[in-house]
């Protein structure tokens, strides 16, 4: 008999009691908007911050609107004018080249490796091209953190890392986010903490915190922050940064809280998903597993593997043939962009030079989702089914 998968691959688990009951008491008192608080009262955002900053190690946090505004108010902070470059992966979602596009900056791409990270003597030899990286940690995969800080340090580009999904990974122990001189995650519905939208930026530079802070609409309220600067350094940046609101509410940082308390636990549950997946994957004919460096703490709520140097066709049909079976995977080969896929020849709104050896591994790489509502027995018949299928097509 074939074996066939019924579940569903974006079906979230629901919100925790603990974060429903948080943001019924938000819906029952009426004082959603951040810095409408009762004498006394601490704001649901501003202890969110807090606690994230304590979480991560960083000296300084700002809860924002969604994943992709704080990557656009990181580079407006930063300083990042209209008409200069950005480098950035070839290998990342719509929102990063989005946000560098939002402020009327330019997209630069950096190639991807098989590791599915950022090609770092590629971006060794563009680096004169931007004193800037938005470096995206696509899909969850970390690059050679060190090696990378070593060579922006050096050429005096500072990095901005999209932690989208990575947020509770880490590079020889240390925060994802905290390498760079900007950490930005994102608490949508398909990250590691469930907002529907929303978004954190982290940083210990003073005066790009209170920026930020500004850019998202503090109204000289900045005192109601208990992840910020101190009052001396908004004196200094309070006339001169402009006010593009953008701020998360109490009824998100309500929802977010106890589900940030509960995230290492989440992700050794998602890891543990990630690895019967991959078991079961592993020796299929035709098909690489994407290998995770000793010194990356990953989280595992998706996985990738590469069909390299297939043709788009029998890539096409292997998908066919596993959607049949019930199992949905994403390819982020398609000449057009298809759900939450898309590549860097995709955004057509910005000029791209040709990145052969990237498109032969953008053209086999394979994506599928691991949420939390499957158990480890549905990891496993979906594991087998791949490698039927994979191995049923590679095989013809």
């Amino acid at each position: 008999m074939t074996e066939k998968f019924t579940g569903n691959f974006t079906q979230q688990e629901p919100i925790p009691d603990e974060a429903i009951e948080a943001a019924l008491a938000v819906l029952r008192h009426g004082r959603l908007h951040r810095y409408n608080v009762s004498p006394g009262e601490l704001a649901e955002t501003a202890l969110l911050e807090q606690e994230f900053a304590a979480q991560t190690g960083a000296k300084y946090c700002l809860a924002v609107s969604s994943g992709g505004y704080a990557l656009a108010t990181a580079l407006r902070a930063i300083g990042v004018q209209p008409g200069d470059t950005v480098l950035t992966n070839a290998f990342t979602l719509a929102p990063v080249p989005g946000a560098i596009a939002s402020i009327g900056a330019k997209p630069v791409f950096v190639g991807v490796t098989e590791a599915l990270t950022i090609d770092l003597d590629d971006l060794e030899s563009k680096l004169d091209q931007s004193d800037v990286l938005m470096l995206s940690h696509m899909r969850g995969h970390l690059c050679d953190m060190d090696r990378l800080m070593q060579i922006c340090d050096a050429a005096g580009v500072a990095v901005i890392e999209d932690c989208a999904h990575t947020m509770g990974a880490a590079w020889r122990g240390q925060k994802s986010g905290r390498q760079g001189v900007i950490g930005c995650y994102s608490c949508q519905t398909y990250k590691h903490i469930n907002s529907g939208e929303g978004g954190l930026l982290i940083t210990d530079d003073e005066e790009l915190a209170a920026k930020a802070t500004v850019l998202s609409g503090s109204y000289m309220l900045y005192e109601r922050h208990l992840a910020a600067p101190g009052p001396e350094v908004f004196e200094r940046i309070k006339y001169t940064t402009p006010n593009v609101s953008g701020r998360m509410d109490n009824l998100r940082a309500a929802i977010l809280r106890p589900q940030l308390r509960n995230l290492e636990q989440q992700i050794d549950r998602w890891n543990e998903r990630y690895v019967e997946i991959e078991k079961g994957l592993r020796g299929t004919p035709g098909l690489t597993i994407v290998e995770r460096p000793e010194a990356e703490t990953y989280v595992g709520s998706s996985i990738q593997f590469l069909l390299l140097d297939w043709s788009p066709e029998r890539i096409a049909l292997v998908m066919q043939r596993c959607a049949a079976r019930g199992v949905d995977l994403k390819w982020f080969g398609g000449a057009e962009p298809t759900g939450f896929t898309s590549r860097y020849d995709s955004w057509r709104y910005v000029e791209s030079a040709p990145l052969p050896a990237s498109d032969r591994i953008l053209t086999g790489i394979m994506d599928m989702r691991v949420p939390l509502t499957f158990s480890l027995d549905d990891c496993r018949l979906i594991a087998r089914i791949i490698r039927s299928e994979v191995g049923a097509v590679f095989q013809s």
